[in-house]
């Protein structure tokens, strides 16, 4: 092959190699290789960078695990993960903090099981070198419920006008 041929092909590898991470979240999520989500951060948080998998299906009731993935520490001291819940779930372990090491990924399976039908979080708060962010994973239990209430019934009024018959409190 000559001198052309061979740069067009380092081109074309290169443009391969560098396009390929942005054909992995062509979708908008923001997902790792495990089907971990990847919980947004912001600039002036922890820096501890959160991945979370909820198992499928949760029925109220039983337990329900949920992985959790900690990366990007770098303090020395390391950093620390505190786990609450709110009314809609109970957490199973007994630990609800734990210390992350610095310098590596480390993972957490917590149990919950949810109270009932609906949907309930778990609040994840990690704090590093004195700066604390918070994330909230929902567990949602059964059908999601629509986005927004019905405000009321359309009817037809006179001719082609429609009302909104709405009820009165």
């Amino acid at each position: 092959m000559n001198r052309t041929g061979n740069l067009g092909a380092s081109f074309m590898l290169l443009a391969l190699v560098l396009c390929a991470p942005l054909q992995a979240c062509a979708d908008g999520r923001n997902r790792s290789a495990a089907g971990m989500t990847t919980a947004p951060s912001k600039v002036n948080g922890s820096g501890v960078t959160v991945q979370y998998r909820v198992d499928p299906l949760p029925q109220a009731g039983q337990a329900t695990s949920i992985v959790l993935s900690f990366d990007g520490i770098t303090d020395p001291a390391g950093a620390t993960v505190q786990l609450r819940s709110d009314a809609g779930l109970k957490l199973g372990s007994a630990a609800t903090t734990r210390t992350l090491p610095a310098g590596e990924v480390s993972n957490w399976t917590v149990e919950v099981v949810p109270a009932a039908q609906g949907i309930g979080y778990l609040h994840v708060f990690t704090t590093q070198n004195g700066t604390t962010s918070s994330i909230s994973i929902p567990v949602q239990v059964g059908k999601a419920p629509p986005s927004m209430p019905s405000m009321g019934e359309l009817k037809a009024g006179p001719g082609t006008e429609k009302i909104l018959s709405m009820p009165v409190k």
